[in-house]
């Protein structure tokens, strides 16, 4: 910016006086504002150098010409109090207008003005005594740059109807500039939302060559990539010569080979005109482009013969509101102009590049009709705000105002400027801390009746808080004949079905294949590219978008099954206990003590522990359960088991053993034999029970690998080589009555577990087939 200024204020000793001694077009007032409005549009040369033709050997420019009828509407109702006879009382406003066909006409134009403010700080008031308190314009991002840093070395007020660049709101290299359109960070922000609501997440950007154009491709390639939306083709739109056709060409060739439905032109409405030609050319239909609010409500634009087979076209517009007044205004200016062409106030003799007048202009009688109004209210609105800013700054809130010199180094309007906040009709005007008005835009469409063109408002962008609004029943969607009608849609690769996940193929995250989830894992969210694992007690068939819950297997308390368990439970303890009390009370009768006396009655009460050790099977497993019931079981059926075998053992001591080794057979019967062989064995037993008990505990755990849906409740370690050895009496006599009974219970128990297994399963199937209903319902 340093370098800017230097240039410009040797420009100033260069020149200065040669610009000075015109008037341009003015309005004489006690304090003024200097406009910069591009009346005519002149082609570029193509040279790297600047362009010094004069403007008026370009074409007269309808946009320009509405522009400063905008201005001057304005400054006649604050000096006429039409609006509000309050504002800037007994003050005139005037106005000074450059014609700023190309960027060395806008730097020449701030130089002028800037000299006009040496020179009255000289002391010298040559030219007439213009209080330029404020600049307004210019209309591009473009032409801005050099004006708004030399005018911010001087902390000269800068507000622009129509620069976007977000770059003008860095307050460090541009501190006196303000407008009243929004900053293409919004902008940028508003196609992003676009694209998203209709999830259009393959698209072509296009950008002008040049800092509004480069600049806006920059930022939303930047915020694509952060809503997964891929730019499948990027260009760069230059300037129409015979030496950029080809390129022009190239880049419609781009789009088309990428199949792509979408295109955001992010391009200055002079680079876009000389783009749609070449595109027209080439029969591209059924598009949509997404435009910028530079170019989508430009008649330039929408001109152009053919245009309306290009697609559908949808763009960013300003919010504005109608100019009350304003087309009465223009009529009776240009009335005024053909009845007196030498009308002082339109005379313009400024040397150099300022070399035009209105009256040119007026002649070709620029219409309304069918124009964009948003520029010239944005022109109406930088106005009244440098007037409400004006009228602090003057103290005028008193009913009078103190008409003092105005200099950016004396009284600036800066923070001022910052500080207004007035209504235009229904809309609040006030600057943010960047200098940017935060307004939002309308989402509007074109609308065709075969060539006749128009605009239509189907939406609305907020950027505070962030809300996008459209109805898309009010656009005209020119489709493939497959989708007439419809939202045509833009994407590399069709959403995966449920429960799969993306694996992309290729360097774009939008292009990819999808791939089932495999079982007992899920899809945590639509579009991931890979699947979880589900948790330790859930589970999942393949392609699941969530996990359902295990069933838990056990033999709950009031379970059918368990009920009927325990009513036998019930009736094996009765029936062991009341033998047991029969035995005990004819314990010294001859049947008893043939059936075997107490060693019977030991057997009764084993197998009464036995059977109560089956209480530890129901309801969920504990610690304590788990530590009881083997060694319980293990050991009170040991224990008959060995009453058994000493029984056994007896009768063939009485048969085999008596006769043929009667001393041994003596001494075995007289010294407790049988008590001693049970207690040993039971001792031993329990031993090696306990034992394992201690070396391997079990605990409660649940197996989550036998089923696939299920979880079984059970306690660990329940099966060993220590428990087998502690069951591994198998020497039962055939031809005894005891051996008949103790195999049917072997048996009767055996069956008992393999009915429980049974049981289990058709539980487990049955929860199979529960889950795969609710995977197939449609919810």
């Amino acid at each position: 910016m340093g370098v800017c200024v230097i240039l410009g204020w040797l420009v100033l000793v260069l020149t200065g006086q040669r610009l000075t001694e015109g008037n341009s077009l003015q309005l004489s007032g006690d304090y003024s504002i200097s406009c910069l409005f591009p009346l005519h549009n002149l082609a570029t040369s193509g040279s790297n150098l600047p362009d010094m033709e004069a403007c008026k050997k370009g074409k007269s420019n309808k946009h320009g010409y509405h522009l400063i009828q905008a201005m001057r509407f304005a400054v006649e109702e604050i000096n006429n109090g039409t609006k509000n006879q309050h504002l800037l009382p007994g003050v005139t406003l005037g106005y000074q207008a450059y014609d700023i066909c190309n960027t060395p006409a806008s730097v020449l134009a701030t130089l002028d003005l800037l000299a006009q403010q040496l020179q009255r700080t000289s002391g010298n008031k040559t030219g007439g005594d213009q209080r330029a308190v404020a600049v307004i314009g210019p209309d591009s991002s473009s032409y801005t740059f050099p004006p708004a840093a030399m005018l911010g070395s001087y902390l000269v007020p800068q507000i622009s109807y129509e620069a976007t660049n977000e770059l003008l709101s860095n307050k460090h290299l541009y501190p006196s500039f303000f407008r009243t359109i929004p900053s293409d960070r919004n902008q940028v922000d508003a196609m992003i939302q676009l694209l998203v609501r209709f999830n259009w997440t393959w698209i072509v950007l296009l950008g002008s060559d040049n800092s509004y154009g480069l600049q806006g491709m920059q930022r939303l390639s930047q915020q694509a990539a952060y809503y997964d939306i891929c730019i499948a083709y990027q260009g760069v739109i230059p300037d129409l010569t015979s030496a950029t056709n080809q390129t022009m060409r190239s880049i419609v060739k781009g789009i088309l080979k990428t199949k792509v439905n979408t295109i955001v032109v992010f391009s200055s409405k002079s680079k876009v005109s000389g783009f749609f030609p070449f595109v027209i050319e080439q029969g591209v239909t059924g598009k949509v482009w997404i435009g910028t609010e530079d170019w989508s409500v430009a008649t330039l634009v929408s001109g152009i013969p053919g245009i309306h087979t290009i697609g559908t076209v949808l763009g960013i517009s300003i919010k504005y509101a109608a100019i009350a007044g304003f087309e009465t205004f223009e009529s009776h200016v240009v009335s005024k102009l053909l009845r007196d062409t030498s009308n002082g106030m339109m005379d313009l003799r400024v040397d150099c590049l300022q070399n035009t007048d209105l009256y040119s202009m007026a002649v070709k009688n620029f219409s309304l009709d069918g124009y964009d109004m948003t520029s010239s209210y944005n022109v109406y609105k930088a106005v009244y705000a440098v007037a409400h800013a004006l009228h602090q700054a003057l103290g005028c809130d008193s009913g009078e105002c103190q008409k003092i010199e105005v200099q950016p180094w004396q009284v600036s309007l800066l923070p001022l400027l910052k500080q207004v906040r007035f209504s235009v009709g229904n809309s609040s005007v006030y600057f943010d801390e960047n200098g940017d008005p935060p307004t939002g835009y309308d989402i509007v469409t074109w609308v065709w009746r075969g060539t006749e063109w128009s605009l239509r408002v189907v939406g609305s962008y907020t950027p505070d808080p962030t809300d996008l609004t459209v109805d898309p029943a009010q656009i005209e969607w020119a489709s493939d004949i497959d989708n007439l009608g419809k939202v045509p849609p833009s994407i590399c690769s069709p959403e995966c079905p449920t429960g799969h996940r993306k694996l992309q193929t290729g360097q774009h995250k939008c292009c990819f294949d999808c791939l089932a989830c495999p079982a007992h894992t899920f899809l945590n969210s639509t579009g991931s590219t890979w699947c979880q694992a589900c948790e330790l007690h859930q589970w999942s068939t393949e392609a699941s978008k969530v996990c359902l819950d295990r069933t838990v297997l056990l033999l709950a308390w009031d379970a059918p099954l368990s009920l009927a368990l325990l009513v036998l439970l019930a009736l094996t303890l009765f029936m062991t206990l009341g033998s047991g009390v029969v035995f005990l009370l004819n314990l010294g009768t001859p049947v008893a003590k043939s059936a075997g006396g107490r060693t019977c009655l030991v057997m009764l009460l084993a197998l009464t522990a036995a059977a109560a050790s089956a209480l530890c099977h129901f309801g969920l497993p504990s610690r304590p359960a788990c530590l009881l019931k083997q060694p319980l079981f293990v050991f009170s059926f040991t224990v008959c088991l060995a009453c058994v075998t000493v029984r056994s053992f007896q009768v063939v001591c009485i048969f085999k053993l008596s006769s043929k080794l009667p001393r041994a057979y003596d001494t075995w019967a007289k010294n407790h034999g049988p008590e001693v062989t049970v207690l040993v064995v039971s001792m031993t037993v329990l031993s090696m029970s306990a034992l394992r008990v201690a070396l391997n505990p079990p605990y409660p755990s649940q197996d989550v690998d036998f089923y696939s849906n299920c979880i079984v409740t059970e306690c660990s370690n329940t099966l060993s080589f220590g428990a087998m050895i502690e069951l591994a009496y198998v020497s039962v006599l055939t031809n005894y009555n005891e051996a008949k009974c103790i195999t049917f219970s072997l048996m009767v128990y055996m069956i008992s577990w393999i009915t429980s297994g049974v049981v289990l399963f058709f539980q487990c199937l049955c929860g199979i087939c529960l889950a795969s209903l609710y995977k197939n319902r449609k919810w």
